[in-house]
């Protein structure tokens, strides 16, 4: 394949559900969860789901980077453009989630706080030359995808001697998420969660290559198969887990070999081994505190860490109680199980992160699944090529 479109045509997605079908065992159930929020999304928006047997469920992951960011930490960002009347840059996806009192960065902003919306890392450290009587902090959020670019924005300001620039680390690990995921206490209580295997995010593994999943794969005997974000990726992912599954192997194969290696980006690493070092707790929004599961600015850049400058103290601060993120994000829950869902709680008036992010499971379904609700409504976009459903007019196939 060369083309994006026939990653999403619709006579090979036929043959892929075909082969699928015929690999499922009927006598048993399998449960496999796509860790990325991006796959979530591929999965409602492409009507995934509806081309596999019943037998074969998918699960949400806590692969939404702005889903498992804690309210403590919004709180800081905004106590730094209130409170110490910083220059805060953040991407645009954080701005509307929701923290303490009712605030989000947006509400901040309105309120006076100086909080600009940036496409990049590098975009926050232009603010800070263009500023030299300001401080200005980028707060970095985001999986080992987005690591890379504030490693390399910190080395740039040590190398300029930028002295008003700072970084409000937030930056989180997926294999950690992953092993919490079947660790956690949390959900022995709630409930087991019947996972067969995982689905590997795309641009996580770019960037760390597909060896860090071989020890859990081999210690927790779940098969890992990372996939690109596209219809046909995700169904040829699941093709792979259900034989993994029949054969009784627990191994970490590569769909996306397109884009990843085994060993990753090494430039890439290297660059986030020399500026960060490992937390040995982190709070993540809805799974509660994960150990070695985020990054902290190592000593020798200790100038550009917005936490030693502002002398910031993590407040952890709970969630709204009828909100279901937590359960959603580990697996347990649906988005339809949420009282919240589609009434108090849609992307405008988002009350809990799962809704607000773009790659959040409530957001997806908000998006792709609401109208499934009517039986005469079409499950999903269609794939390319894809014919019109009985009752459904061809405008609307074609949406």
């Amino acid at each position: 394949m060369k083309y994006v479109d026939e990653f999403r045509d619709h006579d090979a997605a036929q043959r892929l559900a075909e082969r699928i079908a015929a690999e499922a065992d009927p006598a048993r159930a399998y449960g496999f969860m796509e860790f990325c929020g991006g796959h979530t999304h591929a999965i409602a928006r492409y009507g995934v789901a509806s081309l596999l047997p019943a037998n074969v469920r998918m699960i949400h992951g806590p692969g939404c980077p702005v889903c498992v960011l804690p309210i403590g930490r919004v709180d800081q960002a905004i106590a730094l453009a209130l409170e110490h009347s910083a220059i805060l840059c953040s991407y645009g996806d954080t701005l509307r989630v929701p923290a303490s009192g009712g605030l989000s960065l947006l509400k901040a902003k309105a309120r006076g706080g100086d909080i600009r919306m940036v496409y990049s890392a590098a975009d926050a450290l232009k603010v800070a030359r263009q500023n030299p009587a300001r401080e200005v902090v980028f707060f970095a959020i985001g999986f080992e995808t987005t690591t890379p670019p504030t490693a390399l924005v910190i080395r740039q300001a040590a190398a300029e001697g930028l002295a008003n620039f700072s970084v409000l680390c937030c930056h989180v690990l997926t294999p950690a998420a992953i092993r919490h995921v079947l660790d956690s206490p949390e959900v022995a209580d709630w409930g087991t969660l019947p996972l067969d295997g995982f689905i590997g995010p795309a641009h996580v593994s770019i960037v760390i290559g597909s060896a860090p999943y071989e020890p859990f794969a081999a210690a927790y005997r779940k098969p890992v198969v990372i996939a690109g974000f596209e219809p046909l990726d995700v169904m040829q992912a699941v093709l792979m887990l259900l034989r993994q599954v029949n054969e009784g192997r627990a191994e970490v194969e590569n769909e996306f070999l397109r884009a990843v290696g085994r060993g990753g980006n090494p430039a890439a690493i290297a660059a986030m081994a020399e500026v960060f070092e490992h937390r040995e707790s982190f709070e993540w929004r809805g799974l509660g505190t994960v150990p070695d599961s985020a990054l902290r600015i190592r000593p020798a850049y200790a100038a550009f860490d917005a936490e030693r400058r502002f002398d910031l103290h993590y407040r952890p601060v709970p969630d709204h109680k009828q909100c279901e993120c937590g359960a959603i994000l580990r697996g347990l829950k649906t988005p339809t199980d949420c009282k919240l869902f589609g009434s108090v709680c849609t992307p405008d008036n988002a009350m809990g992160s799962c809704m607000v992010s773009s790659e959040g499971a409530c957001a997806a379904h908000y998006a792709y699944g609401r109208f499934r609700i009517t039986p005469e409504a079409p499950a999903a976009l269609p794939l390319k090529g894809a014919t019109p459903a009985a009752g459904q007019s061809p405008s609307a196939a074609s949406a």
